[in-house]
Formats: C-alpha cells, sequence, structure tokens
C-alpha cells in the first residue's frame, strides 16, 4: 500500500479523486493511501466468496452483500475510508448504506490479501476495523489457502479461528451457511 502525501485529506477531495484507473483510493488516518487493482486470483476468490454468501442471502434476505469497489465511511475526522473487497451491512444497520457510500460499521469485512495489502490488512486495517468495532473481519489468504477469522469480544480482536482449504467456513452471521473452503481456493 502506497501512501499519496503526508498532509490529511478531506472527505470532499477523496471524492473528487477519479474513479476507475489502475488504483484503489483508501484514507486511513486522513492520509490518501493507493493500491494496484487486485489480481485475477483475488478477484476469483472474491467472486466465489460472493456467490457463496449472495446465495445463501437469496433464500434468507437478513442484509445486503457489497464486493469492491465500495467506500465504508468510519469517520470525516480524521478521514476514514476503506474499501474492503466484501463486506456485509445486515438488516439491522440498514440504515448505514448512503447513495454512494457505508456510513459507520458494516457486520463484516473481507479483506483478501495480495502481496501489496497484505501488511495494511494484517496491521493497519485490523487495529482499524478493531478500534471502530466491524463485529467480524476475515483475512483471505490466497498463498496459505486460510481463511482467519476475528471476531470482536469487548471492543478486541482475540487471536483468530484459522480455517484451511480442506475446512468449512461458518459464521453466526448466516445462519447454516457451511462454505466449503476447497471451493473457495480452486487448484
Amino acid at each position: 500500500m502506497k501512501t499519496a502525501s503526508l498532509r490529511e485529506w478531506t472527505y470532499e477531495e477523496f471524492m473528487s479523486l477519479p474513479e476507475g484507473g489502475p488504483f484503489r483510493y483508501e484514507i486511513i488516518d486522513g492520509e490518501l493511501c493507493m493500491t494496484p487493482s487486485p489480481s485475477p486470483r483475488h478477484q476469483e476468490i472474491s467472486l466465489l466468496l460472493s456467490l457463496a454468501i449472495g446465495n445463501w442471502l437469496k433464500k434468507h434476505p437478513s442484509g445486503k452483500l457489497f464486493i469492491a469497489p465500495c467506500d465504508v465511511v468510519f469517520s470525516k475526522e480524521p478521514l476514514q475510508v476503506v474499501e474492503p473487497d466484501l463486506l456485509f451491512v445486515s438488516k439491522e444497520h440498514l440504515s448505514n448504506i448512503g447513495e454512494k457510500n457505508i456510513q459507520g460499521v458494516p457486520d463484516l469485512t473481507v479483506e483478501i490479501l495480495s502481496p501489496t495489502t497484505a501488511t495494511a490488512d494484517r496491521r493497519v486495517k485490523h487495529s482499524l476495523y478493531e478500534r471502530f468495532g466491524v463485529p467480524e473481519y476475515w483475512i483471505v489468504d490466497p498463498e496459505s489457502q486460510t481463511v482467519q477469522v476475528f471476531r470482536l469480544v469487548d471492543g478486541r480482536y482475540p487471536a483468530p479461528l484459522e480455517h484451511g482449504k480442506s475446512d468449512l467456513l461458518e459464521s453466526p452471521l448466516f445462519p447454516g451457511l457451511s462454505i466449503p473452503l476447497s471451493e473457495v481456493f480452486p487448484s
């Protein structure tokens, strides 16, 4: 993740950045961060996870699932805007969904690691999601073919539950859904 400057960005400046381009933009602690577009493997994993959750949501409409690019604005002072690879907003928090972005805390954020984002996803975003109280955070590692699941307990993320390619991924957010990770991490 590359930081563009050492000055704090405003929300208006952030919204004026060009859409599409070769970079994804986020603002963390008021600083602009840019990452290159994800790899095809990253996108395939994102698609397979979103299909599994999305198909479950068709039968159990308990909220809305979003895939990147979709901004989450945690705060405007200092500006905190992230773009998780996937995010879920439950029915109880649908009022957080604005016309241009999610304003507030989603119930689930998912980051799929890539060489340019792994450190930030494991440290910076982990800390940010914990600080703002995201109830569940998944870190998906295509290289090790694992998913780490962090669930907030008393305002902190304790050690994660770790699932490998031969495991089923389950979450209390999606009762009855068991995602075979062998289908998420194709050979």
